[in-house]
């Protein structure tokens, strides 16, 4: 008779300990935590306006070269932004449960790895145009613009820019395209940045205390 009035009295104390517990996460809500969709969305507007801007200093002239016009740098970025997207549209499993969750939170954080080195490189070879334009001293020739650096040196190296009726264009709107992308592509490489903390973090740091513990003493669940 004791042993059923204590199996009753511990079935009940069971339920009240399930009652108490903390409700799961909602699983939409957790997603859009785990994954900020600002990340992706600013890795898109900055993919689009680097590439926009390297349109713009193409049709300066065709003679620049890929690395003074780093349009494939937006267009990565782009599509990085896309993978983010896609991340973001499937369904949250915990302890990420579904292998599909898996790869592509693998393959985001590898992209975004890839595109912060990009942005770094595109960084660096703006910088030195930049620096290196700054520097022309530039004239008309018919419908080209030659520019060097030093022209009192015969042998200094010539810049040729083909299609250029203005020199004031190579000088002036250039040298700022150069600056736009230096400072598009710094703040492309802090985003990409940012979204492979959040993956890295998501995988070994877990952003949701969800561990629950019971205390002894209290009898009651306790969230850490």
């Amino acid at each position: 008779m004791g042993q059923g009035r204590k199996g009753s009295s511990d079935k009940k104390q069971r339920q009240k300990n399930r009652d108490d517990s903390p409700e799961p996460e909602n699983g939409n809500k957790c997603r859009v935590c785990r994954f900020p969709l600002l990340v992706a969305l600013l890795q898109l507007l900055l993919g689009v306006a680097v590439t926009a801007v390297a349109f713009l200093m193409l049709a300066i002239s065709p003679s620049l070269m890929a690395r003074e016009t780093p349009h494939w740098a937006g267009i990565i970025l782009c599509l990085v932004s896309v993978v983010g997207f896609f991340l973001y549209c499937i369904t949250y499993q915990p302890d990420e449960r579904s292998s599909t969750q898996f790869i592509v939170k693998l393959l985001y954080f590898i992209l975004c790895t890839t595109g912060l080195v990009i942005s770094l490189l595109v960084v660096a070879f703006a910088g030195h145009h930049h620096s290196q334009a700054s520097s022309f001293i530039c004239q008309q020739e018919g419908d080209d613009c030659v520019c060097v650096l030093d022209q009192s040196d015969p042998i200094a190296r010539t810049f040729d820019y083909k299609g250029v009726s203005d020199c004031e264009t190579i000088t002036g709107t250039l040298i700022f395209y150069f600056l736009l992308q230096i400072l598009l592509n710094l703040a492309q490489a802090l985003v990409c940045a940012t979204g492979a903390f959040i993956m890295w973090k998501d995988r070994y740091q877990v952003f949701f205390a969800g561990t629950q513990i019971r205390s002894p003493s209290t009898q009651q669940w306790q969230k850490v």
